[in-house]
This record gives structure tokens, sequence and C-alpha cells, in this order.
């Protein structure tokens, strides 16, 4: 099988399962133990930690492990319970988006924040947000669908001039381009281990340090108390192993990723009707979502799939959704040409080879 959709999950990278299998096995203890068992346990958390806040420049005391991109998202818009209202950007992921509907409908005012026909967050949106001051802006770093990249630190730097709070989800950024906190100038931000070769069930929610954490699970003192719960030591060891591995790789990875992306979007040239949407926008390295007039995006999806190739229409977690996509509707595509859409995203591991058997079925699939 090729395997084109990365930004959905990837393959955890040997390196990492190696790093993780002592702790399915032989250090089996609980972290909050005090023998020996519990003691490398916790010096192993205190290892991942340690590894991926080196990847992305902060305290390794600022980051909070979860379950994955979707709690650390739902911790963060908890804490910042938002008294002035919230605002999201139009394209947000659902673990953003339906959270942030769920505080609505608890009586919070929610804004959306436009995005142009490239996916990218307009400034009238920003300014618009200013006037109504609300507690919350979530912006995402890097939309899973487009690749489409949002310039985060300069919407901060405006919005914490207001005393406004921001989180950004960071989980499709991490792994392809630089991801620095601090120069994010975000209160919070979301990441995820499986995107990045890392096992699933693992994610982190980094804060700044002033922020006071609101935790919505319960019953323990683990994750400094703002995360109760067993650690699920031997995920965030390959988590940790996984950022090492990310910070040490990252330029090869975007050379690689950028020239197959290249590749791609040449190929595809041939092809009549074909969108490439957010075409102009800063977009990630591997990501690359067309439209092609008058096809069926999940009917070209299934017949890549006979042909041994696995793409996208969209996000996993709104996989089997017939409705268009909610990001290219903000983008201004029409419910039709949204259909038709279909995501590739590439992975370290995937060939000039690949994208050209992909080119080439794409051309007769689309005759």
């Amino acid at each position: 099988m090729i395997y084109l959709d990365h930004n959905a999950t990837t393959a955890i990278d040997g390196r990492v399962l190696e790093a993780m299998l002592p702790f399915l096995t032989t250090f089996y203890g609980n972290p909050s133990s005090l023998y020996r068992h519990g003691r490398i346990s916790r010096s192993a958390i205190d290892t991942a930690r340690e590894q991926l806040a080196s990847l992305i420049g902060v305290q390794p005391r600022q980051i909070i492990f979860t379950s994955g991109g979707t709690e650390a998202n739902n911790l963060a818009l908890a804490t910042l319970a938002p008294k002035a209202g919230l605002a999201v950007s139009a394209i947000e992921h659902p673990s953003v988006l339906e959270p942030a509907l769920h505080l609505q409908s608890l009586g919070h005012r929610l804004t959306l924040l436009a995005v142009d026909v490239n996916g990218q967050i307009t400034q009238e949106a920003i300014d618009k947000v200013i006037s109504l001051k609300p507690s919350l802006v979530s912006i995402m770093l890097a939309n899973n669908e487009t690749g489409a990249v949002q310039n985060i630190a300069i919407y901060t730097e405006q919005l914490k001039a207001q005393g406004i709070n921001i989180h950004t989800d960071a989980v499709q950024a991490l792994g392809k381009i630089p991801v620095d906190f601090n120069r994010l100038g975000a209160h919070f931000m979301s990441l995820s281990s499986h995107k990045i070769y890392g096992p699933k069930g693992c994610g982190a929610l980094i804060f700044e340090k002033s922020m006071a954490i609101t935790p919505v699970m319960l019953g323990g003192d683990q994750e400094q108390g703002f995360r109760a719960g067993t650690e699920n030591v031997a995920a965030i060891v390959g988590f940790g192993k996984a950022a090492e591995l990310a910070k040490t790789e990252l330029a090869e990875r975007h050379t690689h990723l950028l020239k197959l992306r290249t590749l791609l979007e040449h190929g595809l040239n041939a092809i009549p009707g074909l969108t490439v949407f957010a075409e102009q926008a800063e977009r990630l390295p591997n990501t690359v979502q067309i439209g092609i007039h008058g096809i069926d995006g999940e009917m070209l999806l299934m017949q890549l799939d006979q042909k041994g190739i696995a793409v996208s229409s969209g996000s996993a977690c709104a996989s089997g959704v017939r409705e268009p996509s909610p990001v290219l509707v903000a983008m201004g595509i029409d419910a039709a040409q949204a259909k038709s859409a279909i995501r590739i995203s590439f992975g370290k591991a995937n060939t000039e080879a690949e994208v050209i058997e992909l080119i080439k079925q794409l051309n007769s699939l689309t005759r």
C-alpha cells in the first residue's frame, strides 16, 4: 500500500517502538510508587518531558501529558472558561469547534474568525475580535486539511496587548515546521504524539508559566495535579523519543516532504478542472488538498484505495460525514467543489516513485 494520509496518523518509528518496549514488559511499575520499578517509570516520564520540552523551547514543567490532542484542546478551553466569551477560527479541528459550541450552549458568546480563500485568518477578523474583547481566542497553527499555516505570532502580539488569552492547536504543525512556544506567544498549545511517528493515545498541553490550570479530570495528583490518572508510561516514553527524533531530523524531513509536494503539484497540472486549495498560502510541506470539477471526492478516494493508495477526504475525525468540509466552506468554496476534495499528506518514508504512481492513477481515474 502507498500510504498518503499522514495528517490522520503516522506509523510508529522503529526507534520509538524500541524505546517503548521495556515499559510494556519489564518496567511496568506505577510511576507514583516509591519502590524501584516505580522510580524507573517516573524517571522515564521525566526524560520524555525533557525531550518534548527541548523540541518546542519550553521548561519541562510547562508540559501536561494527556491522552491526545483532543483532550489537550478540551482542557485548554475548559481552563479558559470564557466569562467574556470566546472566539475560534472557522477552520478549527472538531476538537476545538465542538467544545466551543458546547460553551456557547451554556450561554457564552462565541465568535467565529473569518478566513480568506486561502484559509488565512483576516486582519478584519482579528480587529473584530479585539473590539469584542473575549476571554479566549483559539487559532490553529496549521490546518489539518489544507495545510495552511497561520501567522500566530502576529495575532498573539495584537491580542495579548488587549489582555486576551490565546490557545493554538499545533498538532499538525509539530514535526513538520519549527514550533517554538515562546516565539508563537500563545498561553496554551496542544500537541499529539501520533502525528510525529509516536504512539496513539498520548498528547500534551503546553502552558505559559503564569497561567492557572482548571483540571477536567480529578482523582489524583499526577501531572502536577492538572490531569488525574495513572500515566501511560510507554506512550509518554514514545512521545518523548518521537520528539527527540523530530528535533534532530526536522530540516531533513522538511526538505524531503517539500520535494514530494512540489513533484505532486507539478504532475497535477495536466488534470483539467483541478484546484489546489489554499495554494497561495504558506502551507505545511507535506500537505496537498485538491478538488477536481465533476469528481466526487469520496468516490475518488475509494477508487484510489482499490489501486492500493490511501488518501483522505478531509479530517479523520469527521470521516463518513457527507456534508462538505466546513474548512472549505469557510474559505468560500462552493459545496459541489468542496465535495470533490481529497487530501494527500506525505510522510518521511514516502518516495518520489510513489508520488509518480499517484499522479499516474489520478490522471487515469479523472479522464
